[in-house]
């Protein structure tokens, strides 16, 4: 019997590092922003509805969505973020299960994991077997995603205090992997967790 697992973790926790190793150990792995991005394509139902509600200012030349102005402005505006979030969320889980459907038929056994930041905001831990949250502190979040993003240290930081607490997440959390020391420690962690995960089938 397959198994869904969602895991989550705040903005530079190294979530999506870890899902690259679970993956590589044969999970299937479903990335919620890469639907996120999907569904956001120009003219489709989702896009339509974004632009109904922020307007056109938020489009690029081409008519793609800015993800990177609207992010800045949803982080300072909880209403506003309310809102986008109203717009994807239910479509981004109705995707997720669909995935989940064809991942089951090609594998009876699979480990499914779905890799998303707001697995707990949004309400789909309720949909999964399994939650894993992936631990940080602030310090290395923020070095993390500046580096990656090469994004201001405020707007690093805005973007970590809008999320809920690792604190409060962790209420919801199943299982925990510890990334506050090297890639080698969280693969060992990865490692661990898959074995115990397969275990359980």
């Amino acid at each position: 019997m397959s198994t869904l697992i969602g895991l989550t973790g705040n903005t530079g926790s190294g979530k999506s590092l870890a899902a690259s190793y679970f993956k590589e150990l044969g999970a299937f792995i479903i990335d919620a922003d890469l639907i996120c991005r999907q569904l956001v394509v120009p003219y489709k139902p989702a896009w339509k509805e974004i632009v109904n509600q922020f307007g056109k200012k938020y489009l690029n030349y081409d008519d793609t969505l800015n993800r990177s102005k609207l992010a800045i402005e949803i982080f300072q505006n909880d209403i506003k973020r309310d809102i986008l979030e109203s717009i994807l969320h239910p479509r981004v889980i109705a995707e997720e299960k669909k995935i989940y459907f064809d991942c089951q038929k090609l594998d009876p056994q699979a480990i499914v994991i779905i890799d998303s930041a707001l697995l707990i905001e949004s309400k789909n831990y309720k949909n999964v077997d399994t939650v894993v949250i992936i631990k940080s502190n602030e310090e290395l979040q923020i070095k993390r995603v500046m580096n990656r993003d090469n994004k201001s240290l405020s707007a690093v930081k805005n973007r970590i205090q809008s999320q809920m607490s690792l604190e409060k997440k962790m209420i919801y959390a199943d299982y925990s992997i510890d990334n506050t020391s090297d890639r080698d420690l969280l693969k060992t962690q990865v490692h661990n967790l898959y074995t115990t995960l397969k275990s359980l089938l």
